[in-house]
């Protein structure tokens, strides 16, 4: 949950589907309210992260994309849903909606990464306003998605209906994360797994969602004083940076490493609960704030376990006849940074056509005739976000061959 100086709040939920993109892919928004003004601190609950589930297309309520970068395949799809808004009431809903999503796009590596995202919102109509807030104690309206606060006994926990909510949003081709708007001003909301949730009409909703997202996407645990003591997430540890270093555990890469969230050089600092966490301040210790760099680094690789770095080429990989034109699409990134791309003949580097490098044009090549040659493109991102090698090998990085000739 939303993190920050007093009481916890406890982990709950955010159900993702799952996995190629192309450069500078065109970005369709259908909606066009203002950007976040989200502000304010406070505290914030929580859970584990899920496994992406396999793709199945059931249909759910009308739904309408308000962002598409690419194909949902090899995409993130976000589906906003909200819970006690009337019909009346779907202008707020909307409205609500657009903060949360721009929000959650303001802060790195979503910002850098949003050409991963596509955002779609599900409208759903409720018979009541509003839904079960404090004073109810964790009774549930006759709402659509049940949503409540004092869920499991905590006040700030904010639920729902996991299995309505999955049933109206339906599943689409690739991975797919629910979040729940309730409609109250309350403060309050939960991340992790399920159904990420958030209060849509609260001042800190912006800053929930940043909060949560870190749970449910990034498998970030709270740093906050009063968590658990729980170190089985990559922000957390139950040793000190000496013995991380001895051991190469944890974060023991960025040791040392100026964080980006003003907390200091990455460390290991204290938490009141006995458990170490990589800086002295972020976003998932006080809202508002950003991510250190290993919660960075968790963030992005929990991406492009869920994304490929570029969407299938064309023409397909194999052998293909005469001297076509060759071209990759890799996703594109936000900012003067993109994915590297490298061409090679028959193992030796080649200079693509196009000044983008997603062309090659083969039959401006020097090839001999008669003869088989192998054209290969390789897709990597450089990122020094992420300081494990072996990881971008495996994940970050992808080939395809094409034969020519023969």
């Amino acid at each position: 949950m939303p993190t920050g100086a007093p009481g916890p709040l406890m982990r709950s939920a955010a159900a993702l589907i799952l996995v190629a993109a192309a450069v500078l892919p065109a970005v369709v928004e259908l909606a066009s309210p203002a950007p976040s003004t989200a502000i304010g601190p406070p505290p914030g609950p929580d859970r584990p992260a899920p496994p992406a589930r396999a793709d199945l297309r059931t249909p759910g309520a009308p739904g309408v994309d308000l962002r598409l970068t690419g194909e949902p395949g090899n995409r993130v799809t976000l589906v906003l849903l909200g819970d006690g808004y009337t019909a009346d009431q779907q202008q707020l809903f909307h409205d609500q909606a657009d903060r949360a999503w721009r929000a959650l796009l303001e802060i790195e590596p979503f910002r850098t990464y949003q050409g991963f995202f596509n955002i779609r919102r599900v409208d759903v109509v409720s018979p009541v306003a509003g839904i079960a807030e404090s004073e109810n104690a964790g009774k549930s309206t006759a709402t659509p998605l049940g949503m409540h606060f004092w869920c499991e006994g905590t006040a700030r926990l904010l639920c729902a209906d996991e299995t309505a909510t999955a049933r109206l949003a339906g599943q689409g081709e690739g991975p797919q994360y629910l979040i729940a708007l309730a409609n109250s001003t309350e403060y309050g909301g939960a991340g992790g797994t399920g159904v990420t949730t958030l209060a849509g009409g609260s001042p800190d909703a912006g800053r929930i969602i940043q909060h949560e997202i870190g749970h449910t996407l990034g498998t970030l645990g709270d740093e906050y004083d009063s968590a658990p003591n729980d170190p089985d997430y990559p922000n957390l540890s139950a040793v000190d940076a000496e013995e991380m270093k001895r051991g190469r555990t944890k974060w023991w890469r960025w040791l040392g490493a100026q964080s980006p969230d003003g907390g200091g050089p990455v460390g290991a600092y204290r938490s009141a609960n006995g458990l170490y966490r990589p800086t002295s301040d972020s976003v998932m210790r006080t809202l508002g704030g950003s991510y250190n760099l290993p919660s960075r680094e968790a963030i992005v690789e929990q991406l492009y376990r869920r994304v490929q770095p570029a969407d299938p080429p064309e023409p397909a990989p194999g052998q293909v006849s005469g001297r076509p034109k060759l071209h990759v699409r890799p996703l594109a990134l936000t900012g003067p940074r993109q994915l590297l791309i490298s061409w090679t003949v028959d193992g030796k580097p080649v200079e693509a056509a196009s000044a983008d490098g997603t062309w090659l044009d083969t039959g401006a090549l020097a090839l001999s005739a008669g003869h088989r040659h192998t054209v290969t493109a390789t897709v990597r991102d450089s990122t020094d976000w992420v300081r494990d090698e072996a990881f971008r090998d495996r994940y970050m990085t992808r080939a395809v061959s094409w034969t020519l000739g023969g």
